[in-house]
């Protein structure tokens, strides 16, 4: 899915850019007089007339491509995989091996048994 929104995105963009520039390339109807004191327009490659209609039609349908690319970057944005929570979440950890307590255990003959308080201690005590 990043892919395409990888495309649908550059498409976008470049076709973005290529409005504006027709759009900045268009003259507005304010300068046809001022092509008839010698503005160039009427020996141009498509003509005196062709070259707004050439432009018209290729800025109407740069605005359609426009339009579906920002449709879909919406439906690319709104139907992404849901991710969430722990980076961790789907990992199964091992089972953890047998302890046995304490109280099990074998105490080997040669311990050294632990020292007792001595009587005047009040470690051992416990408060009332």
């Amino acid at each position: 899915m990043d892919i395409w929104l990888t495309v649908i995105l550059t498409m976008h963009v470049l076709v973005a850019l290529a409005i504006i520039f027709l759009v900045l390339l268009q003259h507005g109807k304010g300068a046809d007089m001022g092509a008839a004191f010698g503005g160039g327009s009427s020996g141009s490659l498509f003509g005196a007339t062709g070259s707004a209609n050439f432009l018209s039609r290729t800025t109407a349908a740069l605005a359609a491509v426009f339009f579906l690319t920002s449709l879909g970057l919406a439906y690319v944005a709104t139907h992404k995989p849901k991710t969430g929570g722990s980076v961790m979440q789907g990992v199964t950890a091992p089972p953890a091996p047998a302890v046995t307590p304490l109280e099990d255990v074998p105490k080997p003959a040669d311990a050294p048994k632990p020292a007792s308080a001595p009587s005047g201690s009040k470690a051992n005590d416990i408060p009332k």
